[in-house]
């Protein structure tokens, strides 16, 4: 099904927003928490990596879909930026922590490889572009998982965060295989590019679970509202059998189907699923609104 990929404006309003946004579970809250450290930095760097790869991109279907991609990502750093200042507004300050992630992305993995790494600056971006397929794997999974995730509704989530989340969740299912289908046009040929794609898997996802665990550690630390908090993982296991958190073993077993050699990230969740939460996202609907107001007005 053909289908146009297209960044859409929104806008949250957080001044309501409990620093816990799911009631009496500051786990839950935190591990989601982890998305927005992450995702600032991460999806700046998808769409740096992306501008290099343009060139190379050849088909016009895959240069539209990637140019969609890119102002998609970009918005969502946008927007989960503006969440980590809402946490400082609330005496959260997740500097410490950020710092780090955005060395990772913009200097270790930036656009020229590591000295102790000597590879040719073609292969580099080979290697950056299925790193970026892995993860995009991983964020079709999350996204798919918290469109069903009736849990949070039911435990009173605030409402905000909910759209935000469900809003980018649907997007990243929406983009489920931009990435793949760029790292395949451009990742060469033959058995050297699929064993460069289990590479990137193999390297992303415990790469991932260590920065979501050290994440969680962080904010639950340095919880005002805490004494004394800390990330346990019987209580993140405890979460996630409510329904409030994707289990570990459900995330585990996304590895496995990403690394056959059959795999499209077109089998990943339900674009129609995904479409229908957009057209319905308050946050999008609100700036739709008021452009459509706006037009009338002049």
């Amino acid at each position: 099904m053909s289908h146009a990929i297209r960044p859409r404006r929104v806008t949250f309003d957080w001044k309501r927003t409990p620093l816990h946004w799911i009631p009496d579970e500051p786990t839950a809250t935190h591990v989601i928490n982890v998305l927005h450290l992450l995702l600032p930095a991460g999806e700046r760097w998808f769409v740096k990596v992306f501008k290099e790869a343009l060139p190379l991109v050849t088909d016009e279907q895959l240069l539209k879909d990637v140019r969609g991609f890119m102002g998609q990502e970009a918005t969502h750093s946008v927007q989960h930026a503006y969440v980590l200042e809402h946490l400082a507004e609330q005496n959260l300050d997740t500097t410490a922590y950020t710092r780090h992630v955005e060395w990772m992305f913009d200097v270790l993995l930036g656009e020229r490889p590591p000295r102790v790494v000597p590879v040719p600056r073609r292969e580099w971006l080979r290697f950056r572009l299925s790193l970026i397929a892995a993860i995009e794997h991983f964020t079709a999974v999350l996204g798919d998982w918290i469109l069903d995730a009736e849990a949070l509704d039911r435990a009173g989530s605030d409402e905000v965060m909910l759209d935000l989340l469900r809003w980018h969740g649907a997007e990243e299912v929406e983009h489920r295989a931009v990435a793949f289908d760029m790292y395949q046009h451009v990742g060469g040929k033959g058995a050297v590019r699929y064993l460069r794609r289990a590479e990137g898997m193999v390297m992303a996802w415990p790469t991932l679970v260590y920065l979501w665990i050290v994440g969680a550690r962080f904010l639950l630390r340095h919880d005002p509202q805490l004494a004394g908090g800390r990330y346990r993982l019987r209580d993140h296991r405890a979460a996630a059998r409510r329904g409030l958190l994707p289990s570990w073993a459900s995330l585990n077993a996304a590895m496995p189907r990403y690394l056959r050699r059959s795999y499209h990230p077109s089998q990943e969740g339900s674009l129609r699923k995904a479409v229908d939460y957009l057209a319905i996202s308050p946050a999008a609907r609100a700036v739709a609104a008021k452009t459509t107001g706006d037009l009338a007005a002049s």
